[in-house]
């Protein structure tokens, strides 16, 4: 039975994976068929590539635009949850705070509400209340930037608040008997230390703003639309392009898939950091 148990695992997790990777693959197969062909010859075998559907996407200058859009919002979310989150959990577990743990409680609860409760407030907000002249956050990068930090900063600092906390509290007080100030611990000691988990808030954090629909759908028609919203432009009265919308959708796969191929070393040590305490 010992000896069975490795073949019936290789077995089992390349049947998940099998599964897992099917939907992406039925995804890619449409992507590169002729809208005739998919509703005469449905097959999951690739008889021929028809690329006219991503040559058509590229050379479209608003998919253009909704790209750029997507990638500056999502890097410039997770880049500033990321800082305010390492803010956030440095003074929760370096500071004697007054109620730090129903803080931090208070915090993850912002997370809980579905994005769809705040529709309305956050249309309002975006539309008359922070308004200067002619200008409004409604349909603007910063505007959307901002917005995310309301979903993704409770999430940043559940992740990596465990990262800080498994830092020895030791070592700040080496550093500071050594003469170091507070900000001279916090960058050379806290932050190079917490690398892995800042991967991982980073990385989590943008897959999130990248993948988000509903609030930009509603608080964007045109300068901030990103990607995933011009996915609704190919469903109309007269009909939808599924092949398009399927290349489209195997485009917003590949930053994701690089990004984490390249720091997937920092992803599996910054989920596993301070895990296990003596």
């Amino acid at each position: 039975m010992r000896k069975d148990r490795p073949l019936l695992s290789i077995v089992c997790w390349t049947l998940l994976s099998l599964a897992t990777l099917f939907p992406i693959y039925w995804l890619f197969v449409i992507s590169v068929k002729p809208a005739v062909d998919l509703f005469t010859t449905p097959s999951v075998f690739l008889d021929t590539i028809y690329w006219k559907n991503y040559v058509n996407v590229l050379n479209n200058p608003t998919l253009q635009r909704y790209m750029i859009n997507s990638i500056i919002i999502s890097s410039g979310n997770a880049v500033l949850v990321t800082l305010l989150a390492f803010m956030a959990c440095y003074a929760l577990s370096r500071y004697d705070l007054p109620g730090k743990e129903n803080i931090f409680f208070w915090t993850i609860t912002n997370r809980m509400a579905p994005a769809a409760v705040f529709l309305l407030p956050f249309f309002l907000l975006f539309t008359q209340v922070f308004t200067i002249g002619d200008w409004k956050l409604y349909d603007t990068r910063i505007g959307m930037i901002l917005l995310y930090c309301t979903f993704n900063l409770p999430f940043a600092i559940w992740t990596l608040r465990p990262t800080i906390d498994g830092i020895p509290k030791e070592l700040d007080e080496a550093a500071a008997i050594d003469g170091a100030t507070t900000w001279q611990v916090v960058s050379k000691v806290i932050f190079p230390l917490a690398r892995p988990g800042l991967a991982v808030t980073l990385i989590l954090t943008w897959v999130f703003a990248w993948n988000e629909f509903l609030l930009a759908a509603t608080l964007t028609s045109f300068n901030a639309r990103t990607i995933t919203t011009g996915l609704s432009e190919y469903v109309t009265s007269t009909g939808t392009e599924w092949g398009t919308m399927a290349s489209i959708a195997i485009i917003t796969l590949i930053p994701a898939l690089v990004i984490f191929s390249v720091v997937q070393r920092h992803i599996v040590a910054g989920l596993t950091f301070g895990a296990v305490k003596e």
